[in-house]
């Protein structure tokens, strides 16, 4: 008999992985990978899996989507449980006391699944810090094969004392596995510090050269590293060997660097830091900070070609213009965007030796070269002018975190302090996308709103629980205050509830006072009576209520337009926060996650200023002429421009832009901080048309919507420009005029057309200025206009339309050979943009992009647990091909060279992109992650604007892949009879499912990488069949993680993808105590043995 609620917590477990429904088959699938068998609906004493969920209503809710398919979504959980909660606990001015009306069934955006936006640190904090005395577990790894593996010395801090026995769970793991299946878990891409770089250039050797140098590294590296990478470092940053004599000197240039003794019985083992004067000015926090969106500057070039005989330096006007230019591009500016945008912006031409001597401009800039085999490629980095110290980790929400003067006097003038209590300021959560409570906005620069969760909402909870009960109705109760004060802080019931609240007086009147809430962000005036002193112990917890400011919004941040659409869609309503810049007033982007579509909140509120007159008027029967057909997208779907006031008065704003951009010379219109929804303008067959930011690939690469031709590109951001504030208003007040229709009366439907339909209709209408086109019909629902398209003013007649002679071809006749697909890039011609811009289709993944609704950036789903592992979990299938063709890669393609690693015992920093469990993960070298990002941005800049081609694909062959908008490097597994492929990404270690027409050749530029993803196992424990809980555990505990790996062997193979290591892992983002994961898994095991 199947064990009842383990299948139900695994159930769970897939449904919360996927907040917006997951179809029935993949249920069953995704069951099946993350406990290895199908769901026992039968040994349930059910016949069919959907009456065994129908049974389950507390667990699964089943409904039927549009096209009929059936969906399974997560019943109430935990998590909604405490979302309904804290939306009826809100107090508002306008509906005091009273629940607001909000769909908790809310899906998370997952993290990225590496860092995209900054460069992780080089070197994490290694075990043993400092030697703070925790044990030096090299002396106990010998003994990790007895009855402990290793437990002695190495993981001395115990979680928990008290031993519940529950189930079979171990006690000290129950809270873990239990909160894991009840909630999504929102892991965030940890970033890295501040770091302050320098570089030199080889001179002879002499020791005040080399104290210098170390003094830069140290600079990068604040938080330290061992002796033994020194000689590494210094090689790859001065192309020069480190003098062995300076190693023996460190210990005597106290002025320069530290040189510390670990735990360790080995005394090579030593560890290097800043010297002490400037670590104790600085005290550089040696955690990591996930959420920092400060410029970092990269070390310089790993491999940079040295440079040729030059001019000796650049004048200073130059140097202050490009110095301009990088501050605008706070994530890197490649190399060879200098020319056109230095022309673009100072309108002259920059001296061509700049480019070929990179090297002087190393004082105002950092330069890296991530594709080593390709010195043109490099990207420049603005020096921070900042000292070393400025990563202090600004968003942890500690209540007893030092308070600056700034923060004082802030809180000073708002009267804030009470006597000899002060309240801790609130802290941003680490969240990427934390979620919030919107209480109200009277002003987009200033809404007012609560974040939710651990430490903010469920804290506020416990403590007005504490309060109601403090401030009980016995007479023990404390008396009202007497006295009142303006500024001072109070405890205060409220009016239509027993409910006891902390407040700030703003005002005090005769028999009745006006406070503040300031954990729930309203007013309101109540009777003295009802005011209390607060009491010390309430002071510890942050005041909830805070502000945020909405980008894009700041100009029309009082429009009653916008605030209107703000109040229909936020107020009241439990949001998505992306924050894009944090501050005292953080810069967000709210997403409403709660429908079938993310809606992007800050672009919808930006439409209301639409003026709707200078819309494209359609009316059903209505014949339409001078239409122009601006794209053709691979799914069938048409975009048009109709004549209309909308479309003249855009083109007039446009033409005067150019001739704005011309006479301005300033870099004020460079784009520096893209998000999903803004708007912009961009290069469109030579001149600047709008555009809005549909998704971001990093900070360096996005995709785009040419929202009033209808077409869909992938660029670099330097490309991207402000629309200038003269013309703003009058530019946002114009629909877009790319209007999306469909052929009407075809007999195949949109996403089934052949690539010949495709190609005959482009042929047709794409060069075609004279169009004409009648309306059919109008789908509101699918933002789609139904019509009959002709190449003259013929619309009388049907027959003349390119539907009908479409219908009487042989065009839609499917050939055996072409599998059909909705997302392969549209064959737009790459010559109508600009040299980087794409012709992609207007869709993504399936669902396309309409120009009247807010486009969102693409949510990755966050999966409990990996998809397979290994390449032993993939089926097995019949490798059916399409037709060969000269296109497949060859089996002689040159693979990239192997990863390099140290040698056995030494420590490596690494990424876990995926956790299957303790015998089954994949890391990623920490240290050269930015390459990974640097590739990928490079592979959609090429292959979105590359023509699909039959290709041969073969099985154990490597290819590049588009999965979910990003391209990949990929080894094929298998293909299948229906024209997907099950492929293997080389870089993540992940099994997805893609379209044949997904795959392109992988060139040789992109060979060039290593393959970043390898397999490994956990050192210091038993082989044995690891539980799903203590799959959870493990998971929870290094997945999505930035970790040292102390390697302890390494398994060659043929392959790259097939080397396995064998490491012990240790998170060290803990100041105060070092984590060896193979303790906390060898206790749980031994717990787990012990209750059985």
């Amino acid at each position: 008999m199947a064990d009842v609620e383990l299948v139900k917590k695994m159930l769970r477990a897939v449904l919360q992985a996927n907040k917006s429904g997951v179809s029935l088959s993949r249920l069953q699938s995704e069951y099946k990978e993350l406990t290895g068998e199908q769901i026992p609906h039968k040994q349930m004493g059910h016949n069919h899996l959907d009456a065994l969920l129908a049974s389950m209503p507390t667990l699964v809710r089943i409904e039927r989507n549009r096209s009929g398919e059936t969906m399974c979504f997560a019943s109430g959980s935990n998590e909604t449980a405490h979302l309904a909660k804290v939306v009826a606990r809100q107090r508002s001015s306008k509906k005091t006391g009273r629940p607001h009306l909000v769909n908790t069934q809310m899906r998370v955006k997952p993290a990225a699944p590496l860092v995209l936006n900054a460069k992780p640190q080089t070197s994490l904090r290694q075990p043993n810090h400092r030697g703070r005395g925790h044990g030096d577990f090299r002396q106990a790894r010998d003994m990790r094969d007895g009855q402990s593996e290793g437990k002695t010395g190495a993981h001395p801090h115990k979680m928990g004392t008290v031993r519940n026995k529950r189930m079979t769970l171990p006690s000290r793991f129950q809270k873990e596995v239990h909160a894991h299946l009840s909630r999504n878990s929102q892991q965030t891409a940890p970033l890295n510090l501040n770091e302050s770089p320098g570089s030199g250039k080889g001179k002879p050797y002499n020791p005040q050269q080399v104290q210098g140098r170390i003094r830069e590294i140290l600079g990068k590296y604040s938080n330290g590293f061992w002796v033994s990478k020194l000689p590494q470092i210094y090689r790859e940053l001065y192309k020069q060997d480190l003098p062995t004599e300076s190693i023996k000197d460190l210990e005597t240039w106290t002025h320069i660097c530290t040189v510390e003794k670990t735990c360790s019985s080995n005394p090579s083992e030593l560890l290097l830091y800043p010297a002490k004067e400037q670590t104790a000015t600085s005290s550089p926090s040696p955690t990591l900070n996930p959420d920092s969106t400060s410029a970092p500057s990269p070390p310089s070039s790993s491999s940079s070609p040295s440079p040729p005989s030059s001019p000796a330096t650049l004048s200073p006007d130059l140097k202050l213009k490009l110095e301009e230019l990088l501050v605008k591009y706070s994530n890197g500016l490649w190399a060879h965007a200098l020319p056109k945008l230095f022309q673009d912006t100072y309108k002259t031409k920059l001296p061509g030796h700049v480019l070929e001597n990179l090297h002087l401009l190393s004082d105002i800039c950092t330069i890296d070269y991530p594709m080593p085999d390709n010195p043109k490629r490099a990207i420049l980095y603005r020096r921070s002018s900042t000292g070393v110290g400025e990563g202090e980790d600004e968003n942890c929400n500690r209540r007893n975190s030092s308070i600056s003067e700034e923060e004082l006097m802030v809180r000073q003038e708002l009267g804030r302090r009470l006597s000899n209590h002060a309240v801790p300021s609130l802290q941003i959560p680490k969240e990427e996308y934390p979620s919030v409570l919107v209480v109200e906005a009277t002003n987009t620069n200033a809404v007012i709103l609560r974040y939710i969760g651990e430490g903010y909402s469920q804290a506020q909870e416990s403590m007005e629980d504490e309060m109601r009960e403090f401030y009980g109705l016995d007479q023990s109760s404390p008396c009202p205050l007497s006295s009142l004060s303006s500024g001072q802080l109070v405890a205060v019931r409220a009016e239509e509830e027993e409910e006891i609240l902390r407040a700030q007086v703003c005002e005090v009147m005769a028999d009745k006072v006006k406070v503040y809430y300031v954990d729930h962000g309203f007013s309101e005036v109540i009777s003295k009576t009802k005011v209390f002193e607060l009491h010390e112990k309430f002071f510890q917890l942050p005041f909830q209520a805070t502000k945020c400011k909405l980008a894009g919004l700041g100009p029309f941040c009082q429009e009653p337009a916008v605030l209107k659409k703000f109040e229909t869609m936020a107020s009241g309503r439990i949001l998505l926060a992306e924050i894009l810049e944090r501050g005292q007033t953080p810069l967000v982007v709210l997403y409403d996650t709660s429908q079938d579509d993310d809606v992007n909140i800050n672009a919808a509120c930006m439409k209301a200023l639409q003026d709707k007159t200078l819309a494209s008027p359609l009316q059903v029967n209505s014949a339409y002429m001078n239409v122009t057909v601006s794209s053709v997208c691979s799914d069938g779907t048409v975009y048009c421009q109709l004549p209309s006031r909308g479309l003249a008065k855009l083109n007039e704003i446009l033409e005067n832009i150019e001739t704005y951009f011309h006479s301005q010379v300033t870099s004020e219109f460079l784009v520096s901080r893209p998000f999903c929804g803004k708007g912009c303008l961009a290069r469109y067959k030579g001149k600047w048309s709008r555009v809005e930011i549909t998704n971001l690939h990093g900070s360096r690469v996005l995709d785009i919507l040419f929202i009033d031709v209808g077409v869909q590109a992938s660029v670099e951001v330097f490309e991207l420009r402000e629309i200038p504030p003269p013309f703003l208003r009058d530019l946002m007040a114009i629909p877009p005029q790319a209007v999306k229709c469909c052929l009407a009366d075809l007999a195949v439907s949109v996403g089934s057309w052949t690539p010949d339909a495709v190609q005959w209709l482009r042929e047709k209408v794409l060069n075609t200025t004279d169009c004409s086109m009648k309306v059919a019909k109008v789908d509101e629902t699918k933002r789609c206009i139904y019509i009959h398209l002709f190449t003259d003013k013929s619309f009388h007649d049907p027959a003349r339309s390119l539907n009908h002679q479409m219908a009487q071809s042989d065009l839609f006749k499917q050939r055996p050979d072409v599998f059909l697909t909705s997302h392969s890039p549209a064959k737009i011609s790459t010559a109508t943009l600009s040299s980087k811009t794409s012709s992609t289709s207007n869709s993504i993944n399936g669902s396309h992009v309409s120009t009247s609704v807010p486009a969102k950036p693409h949510l990755r789903r966050a999966l409990s647990g990996p998809r397979g592992g290994g390449g032993g979990n993939t089926t097995t299938t019949t490798t059916t091909s399409p037709p060969e063709t000269p296109s497949s890669p060859s089996s002689s393609l040159q693979l990239p060279p192997l990863l390099e690693l140290p040698p056995a015992g030494n420590n490596i920093d690494v990424y876990v992109s995926v956790a299957c469990h303790p015998g089954h993960f994949v890391l990623q070298p920490w240290r050269d992650m930015y390459k990974l990002v640097v590739l990928m941005g490079e592979m959609i800049l090429y292959y979105n604007k590359t023509e699909q081609k039959p290709l041969n694909i073969e099985k154990n062959q490597i290819y590049a892949a588009k999965v979910e908008n990003n391209w990949h490097r990929v080894l094929v597994k298998g293909v299948l009879t229906n024209g997907l492929v099950s492929v293997y990404e080389l870089d993540y270690g992940k099994h997805e499912l893609v379209s044949c027409t997904q795959l392109r050749p992988l060139i040789k530029e992109f060979r060039q990488l290593p393959f970043q993803g390898i397999t490994a196992q956990l050192a210091g424990l038993k082989p044995r069949q690891w539980s799903e809980e203590a799959s959870i555990v493990f998971r929870n505990h290094v997945e999505k993680k930035p970790l040292v790996a102390q390697l302890e062997a390494v398994q060659e193979a043929a392959n790259p993808w097939d080397r396995k290591l064998t490491v012990f892992l240790v998170d060290t983002s803990q100041e105060e105590r070092d984590i060896w994961v193979h303790d906390i898994m060898a206790e749980f095991a031994d717990e787990l043995t012990n209750e059985l």
